[in-house]
């Protein structure tokens, strides 16, 4: 299946961007090009952009704390099984405790770094990172894979118990919810929510389904229109039925 996510708030929407761009830093971490690497740090500076939003720690961490406590009313119930419940409790509470040991804005050590703030300015303009803008980078980049990847690596650990939370919070806000087969009758499916709590919404299709849904929704309603792309994908309107899986999410 192919799952499309629609955010209904700002801070789902700044998750969402965290995890993203986590994912691919680490996947370019793991290359051994300096191409990919170059990738990997761009990454990092995005995350920096991303997680400079003042409350998003405390957020993260109030929300762990919630969850925590939703967690504890299933002690001593026969039909939950106490190890995985132990196990649940003992991620949120490492994972607090971890945030709450992040002192000071997210990822000021990188802003205090002179050498990746000049790489980071430079980035944003074209072609801005050749070597004769950067010949102290350039150097960089011709070091040992290894050699790279561990500077990468020390640059990322500090930001590790952010994508640990984060990790948690959409991995149960993502299985909070209840998937219902639906049908988009000509490409369009309307769905009054009268004032819903629901954090996020969740479009899968077959691969073999050749439409994209475009989604826009509010806690009032939500409107989905499937595109079939053409042979330049453009947006052209479905036609015909579509049927999809949908999973409204809520924590």
């Amino acid at each position: 299946m192919i799952t499309y996510e629609y955010p209904f708030n700002e801070r789902i929407r700044t998750l969402l961007r965290l995890e993203d761009l986590f994912d691919k830093a680490n996947y370019f971490l793991e290359r051994k090009g300096s191409r990919e690497h170059h990738a990997a740090l761009l990454a990092l500076f995005e995350i920096l952009e991303v997680a400079g939003r003042a409350d998003l720690k405390m957020d993260m961490i109030q929300e762990l704390e919630r969850q925590r406590q939703s967690l504890l009313v299933f002690r001593n119930n026969p039909d939950i099984s106490e190890e995985a419940l132990s196990g649940a409790l003992y991620e949120i509470e490492q994972c607090s405790a971890a945030l709450l040991g992040m002192t000071g804005k997210i990822g000021q050590f990188l802003r205090e770094n002179d050498w990746l703030m000049g790489i980071k300015s430079r980035a944003v303009i074209p072609g801005g990172v050749c070597e004769f803008d950067l010949p102290s980078y350039h150097y960089w980049q011709h070091q040992a894979p290894e050699v790279r990847r561990t500077a990468l690596l020390a640059w990322l650990k500090p930001l590790t118990p952010l994508r640990s939370g984060l990790s948690i919070v959409l991995r149960l806000l993502r299985g909070s919810g209840r998937s219902e087969h639906q049908l988009a009758e000509g490409g369009a499916f309307q769905m009054m929510l009268s004032g819903s709590a629901a954090q996020m919404v969740r479009v899968s299709l077959k691969p073999q389904v050749a439409f994209v849904p475009e989604i826009s929704a509010n806690k009032y309603a939500l409107n989905i229109r499937f595109t079939c792309p053409d042979y330049d994908h453009r947006p052209r309107h479905a036609e015909t039925n579509v049927e999809f899986d949908m999973v409204f999410c809520n924590l």
